[in-house]
């Protein structure tokens, strides 16, 4: 009970100086402003030493395709023909010279590429791979099994495919399985009008907007591209392109311009910290536990959570199951990670303006290849007391349910609490 009561006095603290750490962390790493375009980081901690006596022996996976390219063609064209087409009559300073050229580099370099896996995608899903099977040698001893399932979307097939790859190449026994088919996408990327549709009503819609109005002030960073301030205010959409702007400055690190093409130049501490704010509210408002629309969106992901639940169950009978991989989108590794609860981003907040400080931070969730693992223990298949713990983004991560063993759980616990968090919910 001390251990528990300690834990959740840890929760509290760590909580409450998470507000004041958010800009410094992205001051010392830019990048991290990206939010969902945030390129993967690769984890630091060293994971907990497994109870006396217990081996890993399956391990089961959700994750987000790697680096890719902007989706949209238009995300790239606005703001190049913005610039260009001000550039033409003479408006723009050496500054916003300068940006035109680098959005030209980061236009040219994704024609015909749009959504596509980056090479630097293709490589996170290698490394994943890798750090997998050196951390948990005994899941793919032998000829052990590897199923895996894509979305149909080719990003997450390519993604899905490194990391077959990676695991081929470290132990050839493998017995891989892999497909990408309509059949599973009622769970890999589910579609549910309903929720859908409640995602973001009039009242999240007018919270997202004031929020915005309150903070996001585009003028300093895209004033500097322009030398004429009467021409910038009276023709250009400042909030616009600034959006736009931001977009390209956030994808570049996905991409082989990553040490070529840096933006960062054009926003100070401050404005990188507000357009990241921005982002962080809208994720939440859209796909966490939010009490503005009600709080159900992360059950969009219900579908997947009892996959992972039947499956693992089957896996636990065999003598021998090996991994369960699984590769789709963010859209569906965050409200996951909300459904279950996660380092506590199951949580509802009334004011936005409060996130931070109740340590909601979305670029701790979804960055490119973002990833949820659960990581199952056993003494031997005699052994019913299975133990498991879930990683995110390849870090230990808490759930809300007691245990004696943290970060290490027990999976009958587990399947009695979601199971019965999954049958109260209404479709």
């Amino acid at each position: 009970m001390r251990k528990l009561i300690f834990t959740v006095i840890l929760g509290c603290i760590s909580a409450s100086v998470t507000a004041q750490s958010i800009r410094d962390e992205i001051a010392q790493d830019p990048r991290r402003s990206a939010s969902n375009y945030m390129a993967y980081p690769e984890p630091t901690k060293p994971l907990t030493p497994a109870p006396k006596g217990k081996k890993p022996f399956y391990i089961s996976h959700y994750g987000r395709h790697g680096s890719r390219f902007i989706i949209n063609h238009r995300d790239y064209d606005y703001p190049y023909f913005t610039l260009q087409l001000a550039d033409k009559l003479g408006k723009l300073t050496p500054k916003g010279q300068e940006t035109l050229a680098r959005l030209k580099m980061l236009r040219d370099d994704a024609q015909n590429r749009h959504a596509e896996l980056t090479p630097l995608g293709a490589q996170q899903h290698r490394d994943i791979a890798r750090r997998m099977f050196e951390r948990f040698p005994e899941v793919f001893k032998g000829d052990a099994c590897v199923d895996a399932k894509s979305t149909t979307v080719i990003r997450c097939i390519l993604s899905m495919e490194n990391a077959l790859q990676e695991l081929t190449t470290l132990n050839p026994k493998l017995r891989i399985t892999h497909d990408a088919s309509e059949y599973d996408m009622y769970y890999m990327n589910q579609k549910d009008p309903v929720l859908r549709k409640k995602r973001l009503p009039k009242v999240s819609q007018d919270i997202y907007t004031n929020f915005c109005l309150k903070h996001v002030d585009p003028k300093r960073p895209v004033e500097l591209l322009f030398n004429d301030t009467l021409f910038s205010r009276n023709s250009v959409n400042l909030e616009r392109l600034n959006y736009y702007i931001f977009k390209n400055v956030s994808i570049a690190q996905n991409t082989e311009l990553r040490d070529k093409v840096d933006f960062y130049d054009l926003y100070n501490a401050d404005e990188l910290y507000v357009n990241w704010r921005k982002d962080n509210v809208f994720w939440y408002l859209t796909y966490g536990c939010s009490p503005q629309n009600g709080g159900t969106q992360p059950f969009s992901q219900r579908n997947l959570l009892r996959k992972i639940i039947e499956q693992a169950d089957s896996c636990i009978a065999l003598p021998h199951p090996g991994a369960t991989l699984r590769f789709g989108h963010e859209t569906m590794v965050m409200p996951l990670t909300c459904l279950l609860g996660l380092n506590g981003y199951d949580i509802q907040v009334d004011d936005v303006e409060q996130l931070e400080d109740k340590g909601w931070i979305n670029y701790r969730i979804f960055p490119m290849a973002a990833n949820i693992q659960f990581i199952f223990y056993r003494k031997n298949v005699q052994d019913q007391d299975v133990l498991f713990k879930v990683l995110l983004n390849e870090e230990e991560a808490t759930l809300p349910i007691a245990t004696d063993c943290a970060p290490y759980y027990h999976w009958a616990d587990f399947r009695e609490h979601y199971l019965r968090k999954l049958d109260s919910y209404q479709e």
